[in-house]
């Protein structure tokens, strides 16, 4: 079971870095970049590969408690992270749709 959430915390990672450079050769050909839908095809995958990957690698190598209780740490922070920061962009996206205003 550690192995196949190391894998797919691998496998996430590397979507990010395919998404990044499908985007970039995208871009060089002329196409407008999608900044809307940025975080969620690049650095949505890259966050929750790493934490997948921070979660269970320390585990699975037989660390040092103080090194599994610091990368336990590091996740929660990466989880926090990545909750603030798709807040941050649910708030914009709906400040930014139409206004509802009467007239």
């Amino acid at each position: 079971m550690d192995w196949s959430v190391v894998g797919m915390g691998c496998g996430l990672v590397l979507l990010s870095f395919g998404c990044r450079w499908w985007e970039q050769a995208k871009i060089r050909k002329g196409a407008r970049p999608r900044q809307g839908m940025r975080f969620y095809s690049i650095w949505m995958p890259l966050l929750m590969g790493l934490g997948m990957l921070v979660a269970r690698v320390p585990h699975m190598v037989g660390a040092p408690f103080v090194i599994v209780m610091a990368a336990d740490t590091l996740n929660l922070v990466l989880v926090v992270t990545t909750a603030l920061v798709l807040a941050v962009q649910v708030r914009n996206r709906a400040r930014s749709g139409p206004s509802a205003e009467c007239e």
